[in-house]
């Protein structure tokens, strides 16, 4: 990480921290949600500390889905967040917290060009945000122990839940975002210093010299 005279023009951006991912009906298995959940509340409030604004987005499905349906207590935000201060509320349909919200509009009116993205899921909701924000020109910084994900079989295969998530963090380090730890994170608001940011070059490069040692 790297001190820069430039800093980030940060919002917090807490996507989907709902009770059907607690042990409900897509609970949360990596990292868990005790953990994770624990570290989404601790970059909450370094943000507030920070004078960072917070932003908390909530997945909106109809009364008769399994998930997050509407008046279900499954499709509430989790106390911890609900409890905490926020700056701005997104509520959206789709898994980009951007797509059919005024999200970037508030960004933009806020001033804000890096977007620091928490909560759930790591290749879902989050995977899709962090994209779309790349796409409309925002940097982004992604909290991997402050997020998570669940196992999925389908007609293509099986996958773990710590395969989703360590790939997927992977796949944004190269490209999409700066991938860091919320202690990490932390530090760098107190320090001024830079998470570490990559290049698909260099990550292919490396991967191949791994393979060849």
């Amino acid at each position: 990480m790297s001190a820069s005279a430039t800093q980030p023009r940060r919002a917090l951006v807490i996507v989907d921290v709902q009770n059907d991912y607690d042990g409900g009906n897509l609970a949360i298995q990596y990292p868990p949600f005790r953990d994770s959940v624990v570290n989404v509340a601790r970059a909450m409030d370094a943000a507030a500390e920070a004078g960072i604004k917070i932003v908390v987005v909530k997945q909106m499905a109809p009364e008769t889905s399994p998930i997050f349906a509407k008046g279900s207590h499954g499709g509430e935000l989790h106390p911890e967040i609900a409890r905490r201060k926020r700056d701005h509320y997104v509520e959206k349909v789709l898994p980009s917290a951007f797509t059919g919200t005024d999200l970037e509009a508030w960004l933009r009116a806020n001033d804000v060009d890096t977007i620091v993205v928490v909560g759930y899921m790591t290749h879902n909701c989050d995977l899709s945000t962090i994209i779309h924000a790349v796409h409309m020109g925002f940097a982004v910084e992604f909290l991997s122990d402050a997020t998570g994900s669940v196992p999925y079989a389908n007609s293509a295969g099986f996958a773990s839940a710590e395969e989703i998530h360590r790939v997927v963090t992977i796949i944004l380090q190269s490209r999409f975002a700066a991938v860091l730890g919320t202690a990490e994170w932390i530090d760098c608001l107190r320090t001024g210093a830079l998470p570490e940011r990559d290049t698909i070059h260099a990550s292919n490069q490396r991967a191949l010299a791994r393979a060849a040692a």
